[in-house]
């Protein structure tokens, strides 16, 4: 651990090596993983598509829920950890419903051991795609997060995916969020290539509220 970690790859570690590496301030502005004695670093730049795409899937998310009067508690970036096991810090995540109130203020790192996982758990792929659609994955799977959805920025596509039993299926419309079709999502997204994201939103606000 005292040579500089290959990024952007899951390389074999034992979780204090990862404690050790997150806690090093090489890499406090690092996304971390865990998973399976593995860990993986990122600490690629966001650019301008990953960044807009990320936000206008927010945007979406937000406003379909404001629209439906679903109560919504949305994490950018957050860690999730369970203690020796595994850890993730997706680009978003939401706690849905009853459960928008679960994580109390004055936590830092989400307690996995202690608290739930979120409902719904997007990764914005821009140049992660088969890590996204694999490792990760695998991850989610494992820790039971309700709903996984990719946003593949290059194809202008959203891979959706339930999860149960440690399994998932890929889905086209939201089972966490009733009624909200993963088609629309991508309609939202082609639609951000050439409006900004007032006009996207105006245009969501409107397919909700028909």
């Amino acid at each position: 651990m005292q040579t500089k970690l290959p990024i952007d790859t899951w390389i074999v570690a034992t979780w204090d090596e990862y404690m050790q590496a997150v806690e090093d301030p090489v890499y406090e502005k690092a996304k971390g993983y865990y998973s399976n004695n593995k860990m993986r670093m990122e600490m690629s730049p966001v650019g301008h598509d990953h960044a807009s795409d990320d936000a206008t899937i927010a945007l979406a998310v937000n406003l379909f829920c404001i629209a439906k009067g679903i109560a919504l508690k949305v994490l950018n970036n957050c860690t999730y950890r369970k203690i020796g096991l595994q850890e993730c810090q997706p680009d978003i995540s939401y706690y849905v419903g009853n459960r928008a109130q679960v994580i109390p203020w004055g936590i830092s790192t989400i307690d996995l051991n202690r608290y739930p996982t979120p409902d719904l758990v997007i990764e914005v792929a821009n140049s992660s795609l088969l890590d996204d659609q694999g490792a990760k994955r695998l991850l989610y799977e494992d820790l039971e997060v309700q709903e996984y959805w990719i946003v593949d920025v290059q194809n202008v596509q959203i891979l959706a995916f339930s999860i149960a039993n440690r399994g998932s299926h890929r889905i086209t419309k939201s089972q966490v969020l009733p009624e909200l079709t993963i088609s629309l999502l991508e309609e939202a997204l082609r639609h951000s290539r050439q409006m900004d994201q007032s006009q996207v939103g105006a245009w969501l606000l409107a397919q909700f509220q028909a």
